[in-house]
């Protein structure tokens, strides 16, 4: 993956959907607003930070808020490039390069758009492979490298820096400057130069993205074994296929939080129940925890296939529910205490994610 082109982010827009795990913002207005900019700007230069002068400094922009606020309020565009603007103008020098913070939702696509806006490389990856709530939960925080300073910018003009001493902070301060904007706005992060997204990012990550778009895509276009291609290749397992037969939704502490209980399509007794913040977080097959966090909790349209995000998700849907493992990278010591179940209150034991 040499450069980003209008034509390719159908099938990045699709990974990005899946890797969501249910949230980081519905993918379809990011992938208008990122096709746009291709279209206007040109193709992106897709680069390894390896390959960036060990000095450069990358910076990242993402939406931050409540998916179901994200639904309703479409961005003006203008948020991601001013975050971004903002943090770079308070650290007194200018990006190399742009970095998506995670390959999952609509933050896959908002960094390509502001990349050909800037006229900069996009860096071939992130700090997830996925999508998680919190900005402190990335493998950098595991590294021991800051999200701060970091920038919060809004569709009218409104932007704030802020110096921040933990992760937890950074998140608790963005969290509360969100709230009171509206809860869709920007946000850039985690400062880093192309040396320490080398040393501790999670590497090609929108090539990986972009092959799971591919491998569903063949799914959906009903191509022989593309199901069994799709499992395999992607280290996933599917555990239950049911109907939505209970939703619980609502946004408190500016997140977006449900309860989802499936009945099993084939008549019996059996029942599955998500539980969500933002994203799929536990998956409970009759009460026993059978899919945790960090892993992926992904639930797919019966007919269809499509991803289906957790503001989408209603009452009668048909879905078949899988587990994808978490990036490698994201096993190393305090893994759990960051975004295992623990990290979001639930007393319950991390599964190990077996084929």
């Amino acid at each position: 993956m040499d450069v980003l082109k209008a034509d390719d982010i159908e099938a990045l827009c699709l990974g990005a959907t899946l890797l969501g795990t249910g949230g980081g913002g519905d993918p379809y207005i990011a992938k208008l607003v990122a096709g746009q900019a291709l279209t206007t700007y040109g193709a992106v230069e897709v680069v390894s930070a390896r390959d960036l002068p060990s000095d450069a400094l990358v910076l990242t922009t993402a939406v931050i808020g409540a998916p179901t606020v994200i639904l309703e309020k479409i961005p003006a565009g203008t948020e991601f490039v001013a975050s971004v603007q903002a943090l770079a103008s308070y650290l007194g020098k200018a990006p190399a390069a742009i970095m998506p913070i995670e390959v999952g939702g609509c933050n896959t696509l908002f960094p390509i758009a502001t990349a050909a806006e800037m006229g900069l490389p996009i860096v071939n990856a992130d700090s997830m492979r996925r999508a998680f709530p919190q900005i402190e939960m990335t493998v950098f925080t595991l590294a021991g490298l800051p999200a701060g300073p970091l920038s919060v910018a809004d569709e009218k003009g409104n932007q704030c820096v802020f110096e921040t001493t933990t992760n937890h902070i950074a998140e608790t301060l963005a969290r509360t400057a969100v709230i009171q904007l509206g809860l869709a706005n920007a946000i850039s992060c985690y400062p880093l130069t192309a040396g320490q997204v080398a040393e501790h990012g999670i590497q090609d990550s929108l090539t990986y993205c972009t092959e799971m778009g591919t491998l569903l895509q063949a799914v959906k276009d009903g191509e022989e074994g593309a199901w069994g291609r799709f499992l395999g290749e992607s280290g996933s397992r599917e555990f239950f296929t049911g109907k939505v037969v209970d939703l619980d939704r609502r946004t408190t502490d500016g997140f977006a939080r449900s309860t989802v209980i499936l009945e099993d399509l084939e008549g019996s007794d059996s029942t599955m129940r998500i539980e969500v913040q933002n994203e799929n977080l536990i998956a409970f097959h009759d009460g026993q925890p059978v899919i945790t966090t960090p892993n992926l909790i992904c639930l797919l349209d019966c007919e269809t296939f499509d991803p289906i995000t957790t503001e989408a998700l209603a009452y009668g849907n048909r879905v078949v529910v899988i587990g994808m493992p978490c990036a490698p990278e994201w096993h190393q010591d305090g893994m759990l205490e960051l975004v295992g179940p623990s990290a979001f209150g639930y007393e319950i034991d991390f599964v190990e994610l077996s084929a």
